[in-house]
């Protein structure tokens, strides 16, 4: 049967998908934090619950490319030291979701994206030198480590918006372009995979939505490339300035929805 009669979506609907699901190939290889307008894009064209169990299969192709594009740039200790805190992050998220309606969880996820740009920002303009990944051994850089860790569980469970998190925590310890996409390519691909059986067991992910999965993720290979070809010829000013607006958007977008 038709995907788009399954789901009654329309051609321009289907083709708003397609591009929502190019964004996130493109954000998995280029700029992370910009697949945010995928999310605000699947939401409007599904019903919002089912479109989280549609978008993390979608999410899960392009964190393989990601992988497979960055694998050798991963900065480990880093992600030793996230998983902890990110595992309490999603309890916490959890139990926050038990009272908190839709309105009072985006709204307290953008007003928290956007106080960590804010701060990111002024800690890049007033700091002499910029952290080394390695710094993560250092007490001040294993409480950071935590600190984003549980806001980047805590968000990724509550709206699939971990990725503007991840991003200001990487950008803030002086990740360079290589190392932060290898780094994110993991922790996303790990995070988002032990998602899969809690969205099956709330009914997400079903025969219908893996049809429609099936569909769109031939969309995410090209925006995939797009991002890998873009990423030569970005910056590293340009890129951090990037993924700083698309946090900004992102944040927004949840304030404002």
């Amino acid at each position: 049967m038709n995907t788009m009669s399954l789901w009654n979506i329309s051609t321009w609907g289907f083709a708003a998908l397609a591009g929502a699901a190019m964004l996130v190939g493109f954000s998995k290889t280029a700029v992370s934090g910009a697949n945010t307008i995928s999310l605000a894009i699947f939401a409007a064209v599904l019903p919002a619950r089912a479109s989280t169990g549609v978008l993390l299969p979608v999410l899960i192709v392009g964190d393989v490319l990601a992988v497979l594009t960055y694998r050798r740039h991963a900065h480990w200790p880093t992600l030793w030291r996230l998983f902890p805190a990110v595992a309490v992050g999603v309890v916490l998220g959890t139990l926050f979701l038990v009272w908190a309606d839709d309105r009072v969880v985006r709204t307290s996820i953008g007003a928290i994206l956007l106080l960590m740009t804010g701060v990111t920002l002024w800690r890049r303009r007033t700091a002499g030198r910029e952290e080394d990944p390695d710094a993560v051994t250092t007490r001040a850089g294993r409480v950071k480590a935590r600190s984003y860790g549980v806001l980047g569980g805590f968000t990724t469970m509550v709206a699939n918006a971990g990725g503007p998190v991840m991003s200001m925590y990487l950008l803030s310890a002086g990740f360079r372009k290589l190392g932060f996409l290898g780094t994110s390519a993991f922790f996303f691909l790990i995070v988002n995979v032990s998602k899969v059986p809690f969205s099956a067991g709330l009914g997400l992910i079903d025969g219908r939505s893996l049809l429609l999965d099936a569909a769109l993720a031939v969309f995410v290979v090209p925006g995939a490339f797009i991002g890998r070809w873009a990423l030569d010829r970005i910056n590293q000013r340009l890129f951090e300035q990037l993924v700083i607006v698309a946090t900004v958007v992102g944040a927004a977008q949840l304030l404002l929805r």
